[in-house]
């Protein structure tokens, strides 16, 4: 049995009619009266939905206020359980199809299956063959619930994913605790595709402090470090398949960043890094001092206290870094003093280490904290390198070892 709460309304949240019109009669929506009429009906069908305005960001980056619904729908899978939606109504409703996700609470993973992707949205028959007046709210809840029967949607986490939520939230604690005297506010700009997902949440429910969680380019206006961390990896199966998607990403991110922040360091995390980070030179027309990838840090970082351990030296142990493409490619430079034995048992080591999110997080934090601070701490990221004033390998980025801080 999940640990799912049963469904109940939400008292104190506007459900009116007279509501609805505000909302609706404050946006842009075309065909208002139809709008509100389906929204009543829905409200009546389902008392346990409530509306609000929010939002919504599309994957090209362009930004809409949309009225959406939030509520669950009830289904019956040997036991009954009652599953989290959303729904964003486009501003040509009814003549469009609303925008459906899952909406599942933290201890819920996402059963990515054929009407449910791995960002939770739902895709439905009844969706593609949308039809007004044939096609309603009510008629998509009801095929929502049918298919969810024979296929249900979400699960309830294992232990070891709740352990691993534990580890990414003391990741966070780190993380904040970090930035404190490193930055006087930090800006999550969500991006991604409807509702705030997973990591987003967990900021929003412990209510960090100094972080403002926005999707509105406006909120970075004259930041000092942009990172990117945006990725559409979606079904693919290595990090090249998806290099156009992420490109197209960054097409719509890029220039309004560069706009609002016109003096920022970009530092990139976003796969390929090489690539992405040279997209990201590109986009912004900034100088290439001001736009470096994340490239070997976090390798190099693990890779000196590795070979640190084995020669029992911290000195000689400093000398050593990853250089090159991210990934498989990469490569070592030690300092001759370190045994070439000791220097190839390190790499075996790091090769059985993983890229967790926070983990590259944490490696994030490292750079940050070196720019924001003016460390001129020794870094190995990804940077344009320039030949003769040539571009070598034809705009690819590599890692080097370079000193991270401001000019002067």
């Amino acid at each position: 049995m999940l640990g799912w709460e049963k469904r109940k309304g939400r008292a104190g949240r506007p459900r009116r009619n007279a509501s609805v019109w505000v909302f609706v009669s404050r946006s842009q929506y075309k065909f208002r009266d139809l709008t509100v009429e389906e929204v009543t009906a829905v409200s009546r069908a389902h008392p346990n939905f409530c509306f609000s305005m929010n939002t919504y960001t599309f994957k090209d980056g362009s930004q809409k206020d949309l009225l959406n619904f939030s509520g669950t729908v009830p289904v019956k899978y040997g036991n009954s359980y009652n599953i989290p939606i959303r729904l964003w109504i486009l501003d040509s409703h009814p003549f469009a199809p609303p925008i459906c996700f899952l909406k599942p609470t933290a201890n819920m993973g996402i059963a990515v299956g054929k009407h449910v992707d791995a960002h939770g949205r739902i895709y439905l028959p009844y969706l593609q063959n949308w039809s007004h007046p044939k096609s309603t709210i009510i008629g998509l809840i009801k095929e929502m619930i049918a298919k969810f029967e024979e296929e249900l949607p979400l699960y309830s986490l294992s232990s070891s994913d709740a352990d691993r939520q534990s580890e990414l939230l003391s990741y966070i604690a780190r993380i904040t605790e970090g930035t404190d005297g490193v930055a006087d506010k930090v800006v999550l700009l969500d991006l991604s595709e409807g509702a705030a997902k997973g990591g987003t949440m967990d900021l929003e429910i412990f209510a960090l402090p100094n972080v403002e969680i926005s999707k509105d380019f406006s909120s970075s206006t004259d930041s000092k470090v942009v990172v990117l961390t945006v990725n559409s990896l979606g079904n693919a199966q290595t990090y090249l398949d998806v290099i156009q998607s992420n490109v197209d990403l960054f097409r719509g991110i890029i220039p309004a960043i560069s706009h609002y922040s016109q003096n920022s360091m970009l530092l990139v995390a976003s796969q390929p890094v090489e690539i992405m980070t040279y997209v990201s030179w590109k986009l912004s027309a900034f100088p290439k001092s001001r736009v470096i990838g994340v490239g070997g840090n976090l390798d190099t970082e693990r890779f000196q206290y590795i070979l640190t351990k084995l020669l029992q030296a911290e000195t000689l142990g400093k000398d050593a870094w990853i250089v090159g493409e991210q990934g498989e490619d990469k490569e070592t430079m030690a300092a001759r003093n370190s045994r070439e034995k000791v220097a190839n048992r390190a790499v075996e080591v790091l090769k059985g280490k993983g890229q967790r999110s926070w983990s590259v997080g944490l490696s994030v934090a490292d750079l940050t904290d070196s720019i924001l601070k003016d460390k001129r701490k020794v870094h190995s990221v990804s940077t344009l390198a320039k030949v003769n004033e040539l571009l070598i390998s034809s705009g690819c980025h590599y890692n080097y070892v370079i000193y991270t801080g401001f000019d002067n």
